[in-house]
C-alpha cells in the first residue's frame, strides 16, 4: 500500500475514535476503551512500523528548524508525523473526557475542546483547563457562599 493510502486509513482510524468520545456520555467505559486505549496503539503500532521502514531519504533531521523542514519534506516522514498528531491528540481528547466525568464537568462544556484538540493539539488541552478552572472557582465561590 502507498503512503497516501496508509494517511486515509489513519485518518479513518482516529476519526472512529473522536466520535466513540463524542457518544462517550452514552458509552463512557467503551469510549475509554476504545479511544483512550485501542485506537491510540493501533495508530503507535502505525507510527513504530513507519520508523523502522528503511528510507533512502536520510536527509533531515532534529537539531534545526531547517533539519526538520528537510525531515517532513520526505512523505514517509510526513506520514509518520501526521500519525503521532493523530495518536496524541485522540489520548489528550480521551483524557479530557475521562477527567470531565471524574470532576463532574458537564460533557457540554469540553465538547467543544474536543475539536480544537482534533484540530490543534495544545490550544484544545489549553481550552479544556480553562474550561476546567473556571468550573472549579464557579464551585468554590458557590461553596463560600
Amino acid at each position: 500500500m502507498d503512503f497516501e493510502g496508509l494517511f486515509s486509513i489513519a485518518g479513518l482510524i482516529a476519526m472512529i475514535g473522536w466520535l466513540c468520545l463524542l457518544f462517550s456520555p452514552l458509552i463512557p467505559k467503551w469510549a475509554d476503551w476504545i479511544a483512550g486505549t485501542i485506537l491510540p496503539i493501533v495508530l503507535s503500532l502505525g507510527y513504530f512500523i513507519l520508523l523502522v521502514i528503511p528510507s533512502s531519504e536520510g536527509a533531515g533531521g532534529f537539531g534545526t528548524l531547517a533539519d526538520v523542514m528537510v525531515l517532513f519534506s520526505s512523505e514517509k516522514a510526513a506520514l509518520a508525523g501526521w500519525v503521532h498528531f493523530l495518536a496524541f491528540d485522540l489520548v489528550i481528547g480521551a483524557w479530557i473526557c475521562r477527567i470531565a466525568r471524574v470532576d463532574g464537568v458537564s460533557f457540554w462544556l469540553i465538547a467543544p475542546c474536543l475539536p480544537v484538540v482534533f484540530l490543534f493539539g495544545p490550544a484544545g488541552f489549553l481550552a479544556f483547563q480553562s474550561v476546567r478552572a473556571v468550573r472549579s472557582r464557579a464551585t468554590r465561590a458557590s461553596v463560600s457562599v
